[in-house]
């Protein structure tokens, strides 16, 4: 049973958005495809998780607080009387194990998530601590990128490689459990403690001025739109989309980037590179949204 949910985190909705309206630096860059190659091999695990028959809690991507540390978990599994925690990590190609370090071949170190997830659970053991509960926790790094080998793996590596995946679920599935009311309390504790907004965010500086402004196609995110009556359409991939769709979309980019700032008839025409018109916007602002002031200080919320 799936009890919290993952979203995509609000930092790789904002690079996102950032990385179709300006050019980002090389290491911004790199830094927000890491980010999003990370959250799809989060979205890989889901799909296996979410197939659990087992009675089981899952708690996805906490964000927790112990002792002024902050530290986060991918994915959280009571079962059985005990915890699982597991880190993901969508690694891609040849890795060597070798005194407690990773390399990426032929020998590039790499952080080694082994130590990440040592930290995490014994945080999350204090953490837990501090609240009277006591349920013993097994923590694992999943590798979960079907092309990634790790050579000279320990026997003993507290690791699932994409090899042993599906075999684990189905042990795990298999697995005889029975959420009590104490394990209840644990989720509910744990989702209440998490933190919705992370402290590490590396979202670089933006301006208004320099990004630029357009409805972008929902598939591809070309500028190249046209609209024709109702709907917009991509002149590079050909997607369609109502343009009342396609002036929310862009609406919500303009607040998840500027929160603070209102928003007006003209704002949303500017911010959608003038097209479509004034009055249309106006209607779909209208039909969409509270409406508050008269005349030119008519804003929407």
């Amino acid at each position: 049973m799936i009890y919290k949910h993952r979203t995509k985190p609000q930092e790789l909705v904002v690079f996102e958005i950032l990385n179709k309206r300006n050019e980002l630096s090389s290491k911004d860059k790199q830094y927000y495809l890491y980010q999003k190659k990370g959250y799809e091999g989060e979205l890989l695990f889901d799909s296996l998780t979410e197939k659990l028959q087992c009675d089981c809690l899952i708690l996805n991507d906490l964000l927790l607080e112990v002792n002024n540390t902050t530290f986060q978990i991918d994915t959280l599994i009571l079962i059985e009387g005990k915890i699982r925690t597991f880190e993901v990590k969508y690694y891609e190609g040849d890795y060597y194990y070798e005194a407690t370090k990773l390399y990426k071949k032929p020998k590039h170190e790499v952080s080694n998530p082994i130590i990440q997830l040592n930290r995490c659970e014994s945080l999350l053991s204090q953490l837990l601590r501090t609240h009277g509960c006591h349920l013993p926790i097994e923590a694992s790094v999943v590798f979960n990128h079907p092309t990634f080998t790790l050579y000279q793996a320990p026997l003993n590596l507290q690791a699932i490689l994409p090899t042993q995946l599906n075999n684990y679920m189905r042990a795990l599935d298999t697995t005889p459990s029975k959420i009590n009311e104490k394990q209840r309390r644990i989720a509910d504790l744990l989702v209440s403690l998490h933190i919705t907004k992370s402290p590490y965010s590396k979202v670089p500086s933006y301006r208004y001025g320099d990004l630029r402004k357009g409805i972008t196609c929902k598939m591809c995110d070309s500028f190249s739109i046209s609209i024709e009556g109702r709907n917009c359409k991509c002149e590079k991939c050909g997607h369609k989309e109502l343009v009342a769709d396609a002036v929310l979309r862009t609406v919500h980019e303009f607040t998840t980037l500027f929160p603070d700032q209102k928003i007006t008839t003209n704002v949303v025409f500017e911010w959608c590179g003038g097209n479509p018109t004034k009055r249309k916007i106006q209607r779909i602002l209208t039909s969409n949204f509270k409406s508050v002031g008269v005349r030119q200080w008519t804003y929407y919320e």
